[in-house]
């Protein structure tokens, strides 16, 4: 039996390859193989006009692209008298049959055009790559939303997390992916091959990645991390060059300080949940002794923010000084003189600081937060890089993973909209709200 399943992978995979170029006697315009592509019914054949549209789609022109797009917008759009038709005769008729063409009437007809051209060997890759340039077009032409929605929906089923694949990223791994992990860091910058061993080979150093069986040489995302005996205060410290690595049996923390997606073409589907949570329980079961789990994480919108309290201070002058005072400082030793101002303001930023939604304002509070996170500390000065000093003052945050805590505090979060922070934490914003209060009391 497993002998039988091994040919049919190899005369399968043997085929698709064989078919995997478009015909060069191919003339029709990328309109007509789009539609005769959806009315053939021979697999064969078919694989063959998929792989000549992704072949003409990457030869294509930016304008010619646009118009690809735009021909999927309103060729491929839904028939909406037929849905409507259908819904009538669904609400009068409740069996499968009337529901299984309801269901038809509900898919715009481009689902189908992106499931046939994924057909081809390697396609589904190709498909992101045809995403990221949909994502770079759709702020001059909103109207394209509607093809992403496609995109996105069927992106989520096929990236679930049930076929992604997690692998340890070591020195050992091939340097095609080495090279991707060097290109895609976002967080922190990998300067160059030493750096990047320095993250990768020392016995306390971690760095894991999902992976896709359809794109098994493209990390989808990935994360670092620094095996320590404390809770991390600086990320200069732990990208040190001087750093001076410990055994994995002495470390009881486990800090994640870099998370980077790989791919913009799959920007919305939500891979970082997974990862940490996976990785800390991999951890937790090969490394017993970690107790802690936490991050380091940027403040990215920390400054953009104090730039809107100077401003929007709303008659609060001390306020105006403070904010003022920590934007002006220019190096670690200003910054220095004003650290129990930051670590103030950066409190009441992390925990009261909404966007109209009612979410956290700062994008990575509402990524760890979400995942069920608590905020354990905030750090001033843990991050002194030009850009870290310019985003976030220097200010970084560790927010906790405890595995017996993360799905209540990920219900809190999302029912109630309750943000869970250490007690250290809650302690600065109600010095800044007593503060506050003083004032108004005053000026009363």
């Amino acid at each position: 039996m497993i002998r039988t399943s091994f040919l049919q992978d190899l005369l399968a995979t043997i085929f698709e390859r064989s078919v995997d170029r478009p015909p060069s006697h191919d003339r029709r315009s990328l309109a007509e193989m789009c539609k005769a592509l959806l009315s053939e019914r021979g697999e064969a054949s078919g694989t063959l006009i998929a792989a000549a549209i992704l072949g003409r789609y990457e030869a294509a022109s930016a304008q010619e692209k646009r118009s690809f797009f735009q021909l999927l917008e309103w060729a491929y759009d839904l028939d909406c008298e037929s849905l409507i038709g259908a819904a009538e005769t669904y609400r009068r008729n409740r069996d499968s049959n009337t529901l299984s063409e309801l269901l038809r009437a509900a898919e715009p007809p481009r689902q189908e055009l992106l499931r046939r051209l994924n057909r081809v060997a390697g396609a589904t890759g190709r498909l992101v790559k045809m995403r990221e340039d949909l994502l770079a077009m759709i702020g001059d032409e909103p109207s394209l939303r509607c093809v992403d929605l496609d995109f996105q929906h069927l992106f989520s089923s096929w990236f679930n997390r049930g076929f992604l694949v997690l692998r340890r990223i070591d020195w050992a791994t091939p340097a095609n992916i080495l090279e991707k992990i060097i290109a895609y860091e976002a967080v922190h910058r990998i300067s160059d091959w030493d750096d990047l061993r320095r993250r990768l080979e020392p016995p306390d150093r971690r760095c894991f990645a999902f992976f896709h069986p359809a794109m098994p040489d493209e990390p989808l995302i990935f994360v670092e991390v620094a095996l320590t005996t404390e809770i991390a205060a600086s990320v200069q410290q732990l990208l040190s060059r001087d750093h001076a690595a410990i055994r994995e049996a002495e470390a009881n923390t486990a800090v994640f300080y870099s998370i980077s997606n790989c791919q913009r073409g799959l920007a919305g589907v939500s891979f970082g949940n997974f990862l940490i949570k996976q990785v800390a329980t991999d951890l937790s079961q090969s490394l017993p002794n970690l107790k802690s789990f936490t991050t380091l994480s940027p403040v990215p919108g920390f400054a953009r923010w104090l730039s809107s309290q100077v401003t929007e201070a709303n008659g609060d002058v001390e306020r105006v000084k403070s904010a003022s005072r920590i934007l002006e400082a220019s190096s670690p030793d200003d910054l220095e003189q004003v650290r129990s101002e930051t670590l103030r303001l950066a409190a009441e930023y992390l925990l009261h600081a909404k966007r109209s939604d009612g979410l956290p304002l700062d994008p990575v509070a509402r990524f760890h937060l979400g995942n069920g996170a608590r905020v354990e500390r905030i750090q001033a000065l843990a991050d002194t890089s030009s850009k870290g000093l310019a985003e976030g003052r220097g200010v970084m945050v560790n927010y906790s993973y405890d595995l017996n805590s993360v799905e209540a505090n990920h219900e809190a979060y999302i029912h109630h909209g309750e943000i869970i922070a250490a007690r250290s934490v809650r302690a600065l914003l109600g010095a800044a709200l007593a503060q506050h209060h003083a004032r108004g009391t005053q000026n009363a």
